[in-house]
């Protein structure tokens, strides 16, 4: 069968140009004889390869010069354990907001390494906003503030970033980086998985402020050290090389398409077209309020849930994968990534108009 539009939230869809080319360039890189999977992570043509993927990932999210970028193993739920780890400078204590199920689990994580106050949360309403700013009740002497600024599960995304004065932010953006222009100078520390907008699972980026470096609890291994790996170039250990080659040709599609003001403007209007259509009848329902409605993972539920395998059965007829919602909440989930068309996304609301005509 052909390709199909993967609404999956992750490993998600790449753009078709990426993955086309990955298979030209499987066999021989260039004329090297061999795959990026088989070079040595210290020659030449790989260590080309490095720098090219970090430098256009910068230059993409205007990643000023006093911040490092490390191309890190472990994904976003490895960084729940190091960033207390590298963090606490000698601190007992930071603050978590818990907005949904990362964020929620981050702080299980963060609570073996240091006493965790959770300055606010969303729990009582199922995760259905982001708590006001004016709500949360933080601490002045926390090593660090820890937000999730996109919750891939409960949908519901940070369109502002909060103000924590001389406290580090923390940002776990695992699914939604790369998606709109970041003001990195705001956050101390970011981490994201690279599974959604940036390639395929195994690399993991962090981009930190280098005066966060070097603060390390003495027990902390080397390789999950940040500045061990800062001064070695992110390559104290084998790097996830064929994850960073992916990276660094989902960076060249990006420049290609307009950056990352333009791929913003696309996803806005994909978002705007499937939140209308989810709310244009009671049919359907999205639970978020829509000031903190996230523009990549869209959930939404049938009003008769009798009707929920019915509707995915359809879905997959017509090509529109991984729909299903998390085990966690249930009902139904479109992740809408930068490599997801609007042709998917018209493809959707054109297959939920269908199924509600039919069994509505």
């Amino acid at each position: 069968m052909g390709r199909v539009f993967n609404f999956g939230s992750g490993p998600a869809t790449l753009p078709e140009p990426v993955l086309e080319r990955a298979r030209d360039e499987l066999l021989d890189w260039r004329g090297t004889g061999m795959s990026v999977m088989e070079m040595s992570h210290r020659g030449a043509e790989f260590t080309g390869i490095a720098e090219k993927a970090e430098a256009d990932f910068r230059r993409l999210l205007a990643i000023p010069a006093h911040y490092k970028v490390l191309f890190l193993q472990g994904g976003a739920l490895a960084q729940n354990a190091f960033v207390p780890m590298n963090l606490l400078g000698g601190k007992t204590g930071a603050d978590y907001v818990e907005t949904g199920s990362w964020s929620r689990k981050s702080i299980g994580e963060a609570g073996k390494y240091c006493k965790v106050n959770v300055a606010a949360s969303s729990a009582a309403i199922k995760y259905a906003a982001i708590p006001p700013r004016e709500e949360w009740r933080l601490d002045p002497d926390a090593a660090y503030v820890h937000v999730c600024t996109n919750e891939t599960i409960d949908g519901v995304e940070f369109h502002w970033v909060p103000d924590t004065g001389a406290v580090p932010l923390v940002a776990d953006m695992s699914s939604h980086i790369m998606s709109r222009p970041i003001d990195v100078g705001r956050y101390g520390l970011i981490y994201a998985g690279a599974q959604k907008n940036i390639g395929p699972a195994g690399l993991t980026v962090v981009v930190v402020r280098e005066d966060l470096l070097g603060r390390a609890r003495p027990d902390t291994p080397a390789v999950f050290d940040y500045a061990v790996q800062a001064q070695a170039g992110w390559m104290y250990n084998t790097p996830a090389t064929f994850g960073v080659y992916l990276a660094g040709l989902v960076f060249e599609w990006l420049e290609a398409e307009g950056g990352i003001a333009a791929i913003e403007a696309r996803n806005v209007a994909k978002a705007r077209m499937l939140y209308a259509e989810i709310d244009r009848t009671g049919f359907y329902r999205n639970p978020v309020r829509p000031a903190d409605r996230s523009r990549m993972n869209v959930p939404f539920f049938l009003a008769d849930e009798r009707l929920n395998d019915a509707f995915l059965a359809g879905a997959k007829a017509r090509g529109l994968a991984q729909l299903k919602g998390h085990r966690s909440v249930g009902g139904m989930r479109a992740s809408i990534y930068n490599a997801m068309p609007v042709a998917g996304v018209a493809a959707l609301v054109a297959y939920l108009r269908e199924f509600e005509a039919a069994n509505g």
